[in-house]
């Protein structure tokens, strides 16, 4: 009982070791792949893409855009915009007194005429930030104003020039420098009094209150080795078709808003004109003003404001992603799950259906996990959910195929060996016991015959367990001998011929002249059953010289190669048997012919002798084969 339950559960591991092992192959590479970054491109737009389908959020109310566009250009029949306009839009926002203002608008440069009007403006705004450049392709702040009151503007493009990054901070020759968004939000927390400090979790990034800013780091979520220099934090744009309330420059100038827009509020002054280019590409956010994937630079500060603030006075989620570790252990659970469902499923509409239905629930934790601020692994995941749950199921649908014709083949082998078992070999046993008995000396050689035939019945009934059970590559011979059929055709059919030679056969007794040759033929265009089929055609090819030719002193046997045909011939000088008839063996051979591709023939030759031979043509290899054997042949001479 228990010899049956250990049977049972090694059988149980080695049909799961049949898709586990290239399952974890599988697990191995997409690992390696994504560590390596060639999965970086495609996470991050399974990321936009994720980002884009969240459901809308409602306008952010404490931001509103002052957007000059091109109508107001026109307007002002001049760019850039002169100081004095400048100035005096700004003179006008300070009467709802908002909390603060950014200017989003390049001022290194006096802009004539109103410079001198701007400078006193700056002077006696003391809620105006300005704008600098502090990267490569740098530009200056105002120079008017204090260096408090100016935020930088460089934005963290990736590769594919997507901005999906905000740059709070930054070392530079000049001091450290934080953003323009950072300044506008930590002004606004201020008057809520809420201040700015370093973390508490992550000392080296920021907080407010409570709420601290998941620093982004050189392998946050899909990302790999990307450069996280400074403080830096994913955008987590605010969703929906409106964001922000915006105001242009004219309908500010003829009282086309609501004055509650203004008063208290954030305000950003920037250009919304296309023809002046002050614009960045993203994926992450439905956007056709100024075209699709494309946003307004004043409107990106917005949105790396409204995530600080909302984030700090709404709770609303800032995008973060798990420890390297975490990600790589929910990856490797996918593969898991994979491995798992190719071996339950048994049918493929089965498979496939289960393996949906696990899709769907990949992404819909993908989805819900980015709306609450969490960037998980999800194509990685995937890639392993349908590779290891979709295609390992053929293998486990080939192990259970092969598992049944092993079953069927030993069941017949089984009835098959007691069908002789209960018929001839107990008649066999009989006749032997009786000559035994009588101890007669004329029946030596007879007895001796008799346990030969009795011995090899017996083992190739051993020989036919063994290969079902081992699935062997390997040819049964007389006298229990095996021959590996991996090893090249014509050294088999040397083997062949020369353990058939050494049978005790009639015919073979009189050999005076015994010739062969086998040229080599190309392993790969042959596979284990034709060669099987072959070694068989030689073996029983010869036996018949054994045993039916009679006076034969002559034998030939090649194989050669002629006219891209293959020709396998045995030739004897004998008195064959009559070629008409048509045994089991020469249906067979025909049949190995068709298999083949080629005819078999046997024949009688006009002065005396027999003809048997087999032939089939000669495969083409592919050119890049041909290059590379002769190649690398040269290379070994």
């Amino acid at each position: 009982m228990q010899e049956d339950i250990w049977q049972g559960i090694q059988e149980q591991l080695r049909i799961w070791r049949t898709g586990t092992i290239p399952g974890i192959i599988v697990i191995f590479l997409v690992i390696i792949a994504r560590s390596l970054g060639y999965l970086q491109s495609l996470e991050l737009a399974v990321f936009d893409k994720f980002l884009r389908l969240r459901p809308p959020e409602t306008i952010d109310e404490r931001i509103t855009i002052i957007g000059i566009n091109e109508e107001d250009i026109q307007s002002i029949k001049t760019y850039p915009i002169p100081d004095r306009e400048i100035a005096q839009l700004i003179n006008k926002l300070q009467r709802y007194k908002p909390k603060v203002i950014g200017l989003d608008i390049i001022r290194d440069l006096p802009v004539e005429p109103g410079h001198s009007s701007l400078v006193a403006t700056f002077k006696n705004t003391k809620n105006l930030i300005g704008i600098e450049k502090v990267l490569p392709a740098e530009f200056a702040p105002p120079p008017a104003l204090p260096t408090k009151q100016v935020g930088f503007v460089d934005a963290m493009l990736d590769y594919d020039g997507n901005l999906r990054r905000s740059l709070l901070a930054t070392p530079t020759p000049k001091g450290y420098k934080f953003s323009l968004s950072l300044k506008l939000a930590e002004a606004y927390l201020a008057s809520q009094g809420i201040k700015l400090e370093n973390g508490i979790k992550d000392s080296e990034t920021m907080r407010f209150g409570s709420t601290e800013l998941p620093r982004f780091l050189s392998k946050t979520g899909g990302y790999v080795k990307v450069d996280d220099g400074g403080i830096q934090i994913l955008l987590n744009f605010r969703s929906g078709e409106k964001r922000f309330r915006r105001i242009s420059l004219n309908q500010l100038n003829n009282g086309e808003y609501n004055p509650q827009w203004l008063r208290d509020r954030i305000i950003i002054i920037g250009l919304t004109a296309p023809s002046i280019k002050d614009h960045i590409n993203t994926a992450a956010i439905r956007s056709t003003d100024p075209a699709p994937g494309v946003v307004y630079g004043v409107e990106i500060q917005a949105h790396a404001v409204s995530q600080i603030v909302s984030a700090v006075l709404d709770k609303r989620p800032l995008l973060q992603s798990w420890s390297e570790e975490w990600e790589y252990l929910w990856i490797l659970l996918w593969g898991i799950v994979g491995i798992s469902l190719g071996k339950i499923t048994q049918s493929p509409g089965k498979n496939i259906l289960v393996v949906s239905v696990a899709g769907i629930i990949l992404l819909g934790i993908a989805y819900f996990c980015i709306i609450f601020g969490w960037w998980i692994p999800v194509l990685p995941a995937m890639i392993l959910l349908v590779v290891n749950g979709v295609v390992l199921n053929a293998f486990y649908q080939y192990d259970r195929a092969l598992r049944a014709r092993i079953s069927d083949r030993q069941m017949l082998i089984d009835r098959t060996f007691d069908t002789i078992h209960n018929g001839p070999l107990q008649k066999l046993a009989a006749i032997l016991r009786d000559l035994q008995e009588q101890n007669l000396s004329q029946h030596k050689q007879l007895i001796k015959d008799l346990k030969d035939v009795n011995s090899e019945l017996r083992a190739i009934y051993e020989f036919m367990q063994k290969e079902t059970v081992t699935q062997a590559d390997s040819l049964y011979l007389e006298r229990r001998l095996e021959i590996n059929l991996q090893a090249p055709i014509h050294e088999l059919f040397y083997q062949v011929y020369v353990h058939t030679l050494e049978r005790d056969l009639p015919g073979f007794r009189n050999l005076k002249i015994k010739v062969y040759s086998f040229v080599p033929i190309d392993n790969e265009q042959l596979s284990i059953e034709k060669k099987q089929g072959l070694c068989r055609f030689l073996e029983e090819a010869l036996c018949n010289v054994g045993k039916h030719a009679k006076g034969v002193t002559r034998l030939s046997v090649t194989c050669i190669e002629k006219e891209n045909w293959y020709t396998l011939s045995i030739t004897d000088n004998g008195q064959g048997i009559n070629s008409s008839s048509e045994g089991r063996g020469t249906q067979q051979f025909k049949n190995l012919a068709r298999q083949l591709g080629g005819k078999f023939t046997r024949k009688g030759l006009a002065k005396k002798g027999t003809l048997c031979e087999i032939t089939w043509p000669v495969k083409k290899k592919c050119w890049w084969k041909f290059w590379l054997l002769r190649r690398f042949g040269e290379e070994k001479q």
